[in-house]
């Protein structure tokens, strides 16, 4: 079993994500070019920071200010290096400084001039595949949560299902507005709604544009209390034709 740690908010409890860590530590000792791949939200950055605590880290698409800071300085980590305008002209660059390199990309990303650069590639796999670390951030994430906005309450779990669409940048989102919205009333719910159609509003079709914002939840929600369309139908007091026709009606929002 792999002990449950955190360095530079890196959360190791799974299997893939302690090699990932076990993998940045060796790197922190050895001077060569790495380059850490995977989804939005895994990691990466984090990892990266880890290995060159010290060094300016700079998005590739920003690409004269990357050019002058790899010309200035004796390390650089390179975000997103996959975004690059002109790969090419920045591995060249690379090569004339001399200076270490620790990059991320969003996906897998080679081609000879990324080969010839980096003597160490490896990707850190999405946090569907690492049910363990998933647990650990809820945690932590609920703790920066309840620090943020003064809270002690609990956090709910129940009918908590993780959003990694985006991986921990999305599940940190969730979290946070879980966390804020489980003692919620209906002033405060109606306040925000308020806030958000106010300058959303303008044409004559606005009630039935907006009408989808109270009928998805109120369907989400008894799909998920009542288990099945019959039964919503009668608590809402639906003819069930026009339950189904509502969820058909709204069929992007309910299949998400």
């Amino acid at each position: 079993m792999v002990q449950a740690v955190d360095a530079t908010s890196f959360v190791t409890a799974s299997e893939a994500s302690y090699q990932a860590k076990k993998t940045a530590t060796l790197l922190k000792t050895l001077n060569v070019n790495a380059l850490i791949m995977g989804e939005v939200g895994v990691g990466k950055k984090s990892l990266a920071i880890f290995i060159l605590p010290d060094a300016p880290i700079l998005d590739a698409s920003n690409f004269d200010e990357l050019l002058t800071s790899i010309e200035s300085c004796d390390e650089i980590i390179i975000t997103n290096i996959d975004n690059s305008p002109n790969i090419k002209r920045l591995i060249d660059t690379i090569n004339e400084s001399s200076i270490r390199v620790i990059a991320t990309s969003k996906s897998f990303f080679t081609n000879d001039f990324i080969n010839d650069l980096f003597s160490v590639k490896f990707t850190i796999p999405p946090l569907i595949e690492r049910e363990e670390d998933v647990a650990l951030l809820v945690k932590s994430f609920v703790k920066e949560a309840a620090l943020l906005f003064g809270f002690t309450k609990e956090f709910n779990m129940d009918n908590f299902h993780a959003d990694l669409r985006e991986n921990s940048k999305s599940l940190r989102k969730q979290v946070t507005m879980t966390y804020l919205m489980q003692d919620i009333g209906d002033s405060e719910l109606m306040s925000i709604m308020e806030n958000y159609l106010y300058d959303k509003m303008g044409s004559s079709s606005d009630y039935r544009n907006f009408l989808y914002l109270y009928e998805v939840p109120l369907i989400r929600a008894g799909l998920a209390k009542f288990k099945s369309q019959l039964q919503l139908s009668d608590k809402l007091g639906l003819n069930r034709n026009t339950l189904r026709k509502k969820i058909s009606d709204n069929k992007q929002y309910l299949e998400e």
